[in-house]
């Protein structure tokens, strides 16, 4: 057989693989065994603080992941406490008041293969009533294990250092919720501080700015809120906070004081309902009826952060010296609660530095003339506020699933589990917030719309991209306002000469900056914009296409004399994208008299470790070699591909490194020659770049640049050098930067129109079951098709 005929052989043996591969994926005909992760844990309809916390975990480990492993749960009981679990994922039933159910669970794991790692949600009063069969049990257990540590003891007896001794010992990793807990460990037991591990007490993503709103909504209007929540009983000391209030009331009688939460089962159990009604009595003898609320109710998830967000200030009364973390503190700090606290190890780790205020234990005095201090000062109140949110957004429950995903991926060993990051769903919430009746604000605080900001046409350029992207996908009806609005932002931007200003105050005035500033590069994304638009002529109103086809052409002709790089790259896009709707000469002109540019920069600037068009490398880097593969595109002259390639290829040894993405640092550019940055990064510059990647892909085909694309939107996803989420799945914001060791908590335009459109770029390339499972089938199939 003919060379020819045998390779024509083997493509038609690819393609069929590759149709049947579709199909499969399509109809959702595929089901590879996955590892496990067995979590032995209460779990609800439990209703204590560990089975709240492991439903929380489990619920952002697997919104986080996808087809990386499959999570099961061993639920913990005893005689006393035993339930039906609806969740499926609910396998096995750890009795602990049984010795005989240590015995079968032990053998149930160790026949099931699939199970990589075990991971113990440990506290002491679970287990102790069989304490000699839960140490025999984990030795019998023959899986890497990971134990979680809600309460560390300091100074332990010998009986009790034994016993945690065992279970320190035999544990592969060790899971602590603060650095305090930490340190008892090392400090008083034998560990190494290597084997632990600290992931804080996890928290959920909030939006902020609706105080007002939900007091309104909860009948508590016009009132000053004091809050606490939890499951009553007597360690929570609330009565602390009813010896308080009298003298807060005298200065603040619209204060209202919300006790949130039912009695505890267990105390309801062994003591009725005494704490309570003790409690009662109190209030009646002290005369504050009309400033305390019972809730006297397990409030659901959703009502309870509402609670917690109207909210002014959150007291936590604990009267346990040795309690190690609470998650009712740490759920409050992340709803913007300013936080009055006894010294927990906690909260003295938590709220130094003007977060928070720490009272002694049943100290009643010294709550009320805190709570007065901060009630009579708001703006210190907001400087709390602010505060507390910057030190806790590292805990939020997709921080936590990114730190457990990696430590039981490293506890499993070797390749037993390969994470792989699962895509948000898209959520336009917080650009349409940030969308007036003009255009799109350009700054937020936290996720609140600053008006002040004014607008910019840079914004506006951008949002109307990621919407029109937004519209050919999805043909969403809802969003076609919102780019015409961007459009008749740029349009207003437009002088008679064709000039593009920028900037614009909100009362709808042009600002000086458009005076002090060169405006090449926000006039060349306006033109970006506008061709993308032009490029959906066949879908778009036909109103919008004549209108920016308008303003296209009037600035045109400015271009010319532009020498910016970015400018220029800018420009090439939207006239890259124009082409695709409208053919003319002018076209191939410009294009070309750039390209030349972006060359003759390029072979001035390069030598052999420089491969750049400028003597540095500063922000949105990318679009150089993308502009210039752009014209390649067009024109099929080779000498564009190649430059563009050689600089794409030089940027990426700059801005990545073995499994990540550390963009130009916006605090020093990186000047040839020099050493880089390593802090300080932007969102728009890992946009940026997945979009360049893209083509690049698209043109040469190269998995290289799939697999970097990748890589670079896992960054909005925790695959950074804090492994912190800069995209707010709450909000649909994302935040506005990354720093050495916190995220701007701000989402501003820039950031959330970015990441917008790098995840409408990445869609169908990963983060889904389909993406994942196509790619992988694929490349059996290719390798296949070669053998």
């Amino acid at each position: 057989m003919k060379a020819r005929e045998i390779a024509e052989k083997k493509f038609q043996h690819h393609s069929s693989l590759l149709e049947q591969i579709a199909a499969e994926t399509l109809a959702g005909g595929f089901n590879d065994l996955l590892p496990e992760i067995l979590v032995i844990t209460t779990f609800p309809p439990r209703q204590c603080g560990i089975a709240t916390y492991s439903q929380d975990l489990i619920k952002a480990l697997k919104e986080h992941y996808v087809d990386s492993f499959t999570i099961n749960i061993c639920a913990i009981e005893s005689k006393d406490e035993q339930h039906n679990y609806s969740d499926p994922d609910v396998k096995y039933v750890l009795n602990t008041s049984d010795p005989e159910s240590y015995t079968k669970l032990y053998k149930a794991i160790n026949e099931n293969q699939n199970i990589k790692a075990v991971l113990i949600q440990h506290e002491f009063g679970l287990v102790a009533e069989t304490v000699e069969y839960f140490n025999a049990f984990i030795d019998a257990v023959q899986k890497p294990l990971s134990v979680v540590f809600h309460t560390v003891l300091p100074n332990p007896d010998e009986v009790f250092k034994a016993n945690v001794q065992h279970i320190l010992n035999r544990a592969d990793s060790l899971i602590v919720m603060t650095h305090n807990a930490a340190d008892i460990l090392v400090r008083d037991y034998v560990v190494e501080r290597t084997k632990i591990a600290v992931i804080p007490h996890g928290t959920h993503l909030v939006s902020h700015g609706h105080k007002a709103e939900l007091k309104r909504k909860h009948g508590l209007e016009g009132k000053k809120i004091l809050s606490t929540f939890g499951l009553l009983s007597s360690g929570k000391s609330i009565e602390t906070t009813l010896d308080a209030l009298p003298e807060v009331i005298e200065k603040n009688p619209d204060v209202m004081f919300l006790i949130i939460g039912k009695t505890h089962p267990t105390v309801v159990i062994n003591e009725g309902e005494v704490y309570r009604e003790f409690l009662n009595k109190k209030i009646q003898e002290l005369n504050i009826e009309d400033n305390v609320t019972f809730i006297n109710k397990y409030v659901a998830l959703d009502e309870l952060l509402e609670y917690l967000q109207l909210t002014d200030i959150y007291l936590f009364t604990s009267n346990d010296p040795n309690q190690a973390v609470s998650g009712t503190f740490s759920y409050a700090l992340s709803c913007g609660c300013p936080i009055i606290s006894t010294p927990i190890p906690h909260a003295q780790e938590v709220l130094a530095g003007d977060t928070g205020i720490i009272f002694d234990f049943g100290n009643s005095r010294q709550l009320s003339a805190g709570i007065n201090t901060l009630l009579l000062n708001p703006e210190l109140r907001e400087r709390m506020m602010l505060n507390g949110l910057h030190k806790i957004v590292h805990t939020a429950w997709e921080n936590s699933a990114v730190s457990h995903a990696k430590l039981l991926q490293k506890t499993a060993g070797g390749n037993a589990i390969k994470l792989q990051y699962r895509n948000p769903d898209i959520n336009l919430a917080h650009i349409k917030n940030m969308t007036t009746d003009f255009g799109m604000l350009q700054f937020s605080k936290l996720n609140i719309p600053d008006l002040e900001s004014g607008y910019t046409i840079d914004d506006n350029a951008r949002a109307m991209i990621s919407m029109c992207m937004h519209y050919k996908k999805y043909r969403d009806a809802s969003v076609l306002k919102y780019i015409e609005t961007y459009l008749n932002y740029i349009a207003f931007c437009q002088s008679e000469d064709g000039r593009l200003k920028n900037y614009v105050d909100v009362n709808k005035n042009f600002t000086t900056q458009n005076d002090n500033e060169n405006l090449e590069d926000s006039s060349g994304r306006a033109m970006w914009a506008l061709g993308y638009l032009i490029s959906l002529g066949p879908i778009l109103p036909e109103s919008f296409i004549q209108k920016a086809e308008a303003v296209f052409q009037k600035s045109l002709s400015l271009t010319k004399n532009m020498y910016s790089t970015r400018a220029m790259a800018f420009v090439v896009k939207g006239l890259y994208y124009y082409n695709r709707h409208v053919k003319d000469k002018d076209t191939l002109i410009y294009i070309k008299l750039f390209a030349d540019r972006l060359v003759q920069m390029y072979r001035h600037e390069s030598d052999e470790e420089w491969k750049w068009f400028e003597g540095y490398l500063t922000y949105a880097n990318s679009v150089l070699p993308e502009a210039l593969l752009l014209c390649y595109a067009i024109t099929n002259e080779q000498v564009y591909a190649d430059v563009a390639k050689e600089a794409m290829d030089f940027l990426i040894s700059q801005t990545f490194e073995e499994n990540s993405i550390k963009v130009i640092s916006n605090r020093s550019w990186l000047i040839k020659g020099h050493d880089k940055e390593r802090f300080g990064e932007q969102p728009i510059d890992v946009a940026y770049t997945i979009l360049a990647l893209k083509k690049f892909h698209d043109i040469f085909k190269e998995e290289t640049y799939l697999n970097k694309m990748e890589v670079a939107f896992n960054w909005f996803l925790g695959n950074n050098h804090l492994q912190h989420v800069i995209y707010n799945p709450c909000t649909g914001g994302c935040f506005d930067g990354l720093e050495q060791y916190s995220v701007n908590l701000n989402q501003g335009a820039e950031s959330t129109v970015s990441y917008l459109m790098a995840r409408l770029t990445i869609t169908k390339y990963f983060g889904n079951a389909n993406a994942i499972y196509f790619r992988r089938k694929i490349k059996a199939a290719k390798i296949a098709a070669i053998g």
